[in-house]
């Protein structure tokens, strides 16, 4: 048994008995952490609303036997309150909460948090209209699971590529076409996010196909 503290996004909530609360947050050090806030739905709580969902927060927990950590401190690092302010970020920002949610895992330290905390203070800013599907691709890259881009996932070939098929891997090359057609500069784009050109991709409009290609390679 014992204290750690670390620093994460909190995803979602729920009812615990008639006062608690318990939060599950995604955080670098520790994984995905699912903690009990106790007394925080009392009126006179000093910190319940420092644990809501879409907030990044530091909390430091303790560590029992039981399946559920007890949260003894929490911190407010961002609110994101321009997100909550506008209806569409918000609903872009509860997909990328849910994709963490999905992805990252109990006590496993992961590189996920850092980019989700990177791309909420980025829709906070700005609301690129390819962050979603940069993320979403992204995150794949990061579970070693992102789709080949640069060459045909048939055969190899680098040239002459037309179409992007999820189930076979990536994007296809015109002798081996299948999936959805792919734009030149949709596969542009595709190769940016996933090439560490991430900030001159988001800076571009949301081309034709790619929102859909991050959609089938999810």
């Amino acid at each position: 048994m014992s204290h750690y503290r670390a620093e994460g996004v909190v995803l979602r909530s729920f009812r615990l008995g008639e006062a608690d609360r318990v939060v599950v947050v995604a955080t670098a050090e520790q994984g995905k952490v699912r903690a009990v806030a106790k007394g925080v739905r009392r009126t006179r709580s000093r910190w319940g609303g420092r644990l809501e969902p879409l907030t990044h927060v530091a909390v430091q927990c303790w560590r029992g036997r039981g399946e559920l950590d007890t949260v003894t401190q929490a911190q407010v690092l961002h609110p994101y309150l321009g997100i909550r302010a506008d209806l569409e970020r918000t609903a872009k920002a509860f997909v990328l909460l849910e994709v963490a949610d999905q992805l990252v895992q109990e006590r496993h330290p992961t590189p996920l948090v850092a980019s989700l905390v990177g791309a909420l203070g980025v829709l906070e800013a700005e609301d690129p209209p390819l962050l979603v599907p940069a993320f979403l691709l992204r995150a794949l890259a990061l579970e070693g699971a992102a789709p080949q881009v640069v060459a045909c996932s048939e055969c190899g070939a680098t040239d002459q590529l037309v179409a992007f098929d999820g189930p076979a891997g990536g994007v296809r090359c015109r002798a081996h076409a299948s999936g959805r057609g792919l734009s030149g500069e949709a596969l542009g784009l595709l190769q940016a996010v996933l090439g560490g050109q991430l900030r001159w991709a988001l800076a571009q409009p949301a081309g034709p196909g790619v929102a859909e290609v991050a959609e089938r390679a999810w």
